[in-house]
């Protein structure tokens, strides 16, 4: 088994850039929105398609994306992706009008695809060695969490000198500079007999992805109505006619004899509940900075750093950690200290709320990362290297999915939580704890105050009870993580 030279290393710092530009477009967008929609006017459905569909076609696009690199090369969908992506900044940045916007944002989230199966396949054949991988791997997962942490506040720099399309031209130096030293450092592979993609099953899983997302985006907005109902159960059929056509061809989108193998299973499971608790809490966390304990945007995502310093102390740790006691039992304890972390955040109501938050978001962040990165490297460990591209597309999807239903379900407790204590409150502040600040703010002191303190409780009320359910979630993926001990040690070190 050969171990990786200074040049694969090099390489993986390239394969890390376009990692992190790819998180910072997902938050810095958010920041834009006020000044985007003063200047081009969008209406309200076309706001919420500007700021969803980027996520949206990358969703669907990964499977496709994942196979493709296999068929065409990974080095060159890579590099084609970022070529895409740096013209589609350019577009977005200088974007006239809504409808502009929006293409550009799709082509953004179509190139953006690209980029995940992309460098976690490459990792799979640069890196040979199991405890190399797993540190490459490491860094892979460090790269979005830096991402993520630092968009909003570079973001927030470049609004307050620049116009709103300055936020979007982030990525065409990076793009540029992947160009540039991709064909030099990384190696390519494709699957030597090329096959050709099959049109209908990238169609199927496209569609059959973006129905689902989209009708748990709906649920999330609107509350369980029947048209966000008949987009997930469409979805559904899609996927379920997607797996028939697999089973039928001879050259599959999506192999399925990689689910014969538990490990790579069961890793997909544990990053799809990982994705779950962490997004379904993320999303009352942001609302209880701002809208409870009064923090600007820019603060509260300061408030948030912690929690993705967490993450990247964690994800230089694991290597190390999973090499001494092997990758189960680092992800059932990593478990173990997230539930922890939940645990703590059921106390935000009693205490001080901003404090409890940092100390529990730190440690169910530090804890939640040995599954994202070792159960990443189950993932494409366990399946064969002409099948890597395939492997880290469904990884990555297992998360988006994880994600969107975590929002989903846990958002739509939280909310019913919500509403059943502010039954007896006019119906615009019992629907939105946002409402219920903007009708407090029309009203009288004294009326304004007893109004915010009865929707500030019942928002931590709702906080606390989705805080418990993630740490009893954490709790039970503890023996399904112990399970992948008979065959964890043979993928990763």
């Amino acid at each position: 088994m050969t171990t990786a030279t200074r040049r694969e290393w090099i390489g993986l710092a390239v394969i890390a850039l376009p990692c992190l530009l790819y998180s910072m477009d997902l938050t810095v967008l958010n920041l834009a929105v006020p000044r985007l929609s003063a200047d081009l006017h969008p209406s309200s459905a076309q706001l919420l398609w500007i700021v969803d569909i980027y996520g949206f076609l990358i969703a669907g696009s990964l499977i496709t994306m994942g196979t493709l690199g296999d068929r065409i090369g990974r080095r060159r969908l890579l590099l084609i992706g970022a070529a895409a992506f740096g013209f589609a900044s350019v577009v977005a940045a200088f974007s006239r009008t809504p409808e502009m916007l929006i293409a550009s944002r799709a082509l953004l989230g179509i190139a953006g695809a690209t980029l995940a199966p992309s460098t976690l396949s490459l990792i799979r054949h640069m890196f040979h060695d199991p405890h190399q991988r797993t540190v490459a791997i490491g860094v892979w997962v460090t790269s979005y969490s830096v991402g993520g942490a630092i968009g909003p506040l570079i973001g927030g720099v470049l609004l307050q000198y620049f116009w709103w399309g300055s936020v979007f031209l982030i990525g065409v130096p990076v793009m540029l500079l992947l160009l540039v030293l991709g064909p030099v450092l990384l190696p390519e592979y494709r699957i030597p007999d090329g096959r050709r993609l099959d049109l209908l099953s990238a169609a199927l899983s496209l569609v059959a992805v973006l129905a689902v997302i989209y009708g748990l985006k709906r649920i999330v907005q609107d509350g369980l109505r029947w048209p966000a109902v008949f987009s997930i159960l469409s979805g559904l059929a899609l996927g379920i006619t997607f797996v028939r056509r697999q089973r039928r061809l001879a050259n599959p989108l999506i192999d399925l004899q990689l689910f014969r193998s538990r490990a790579f299973s069961a890793a997909l499971v544990l990053y799809l509940l990982g994705t779950f608790v962490v997004f379904g809490a993320y999303v009352f966390i942001a609302q209880y900075l701002q809208l409870v304990l009064g923090l600007s945007p820019l603060q509260a995502g300061l408030a948030t750093m912690p929690s993705m310093l967490g993450f990247v102390v964690g994800s230089f740790l694991v290597p190390r950690i999973a090499r001494r006691f092997g990758p189960a039992f680092t992800m059932a304890g990593g478990l173990a200290l997230a539930a922890v972390g939940f645990a703590v955040l059921t106390q935000v109501e009693k205490t001080s709320g901003l404090a409890i938050i940092i100390i529990a978001s730190i440690l169910y962040s530090v804890g939640i990362s040995p599954v994202v990165i070792l159960a990443t490297d189950l993932i494409i460990g366990s399946a064969p290297v002409e099948r890597a591209g395939a492997a880290s597309a469904l990884s990555e999807t297992s998360s988006e999915l994880g994600g969107a239903l975590g929002i989903a379900i846990l958002g739509s407790i939280g909310v019913a939580v919500y509403r059943a204590a502010m039954a007896q409150s006019v119906p615009i502040a019992r629907a939105t704890l946002g409402g219920a600040v903007a009708v407090a703010q029309g009203l009288p002191a004294h009326l304004g105050v007893e109004l915010l303190a009865t929707a500030h409780g019942a928002f931590a009320h709702a906080l606390e009870l989705i805080a418990a359910i993630c740490a009893v979630i954490a709790l039970l993926m503890v023996p399904l993580a112990m399970a992948l001990r008979a065959k964890a040690p043979r993928l990763i070190a």
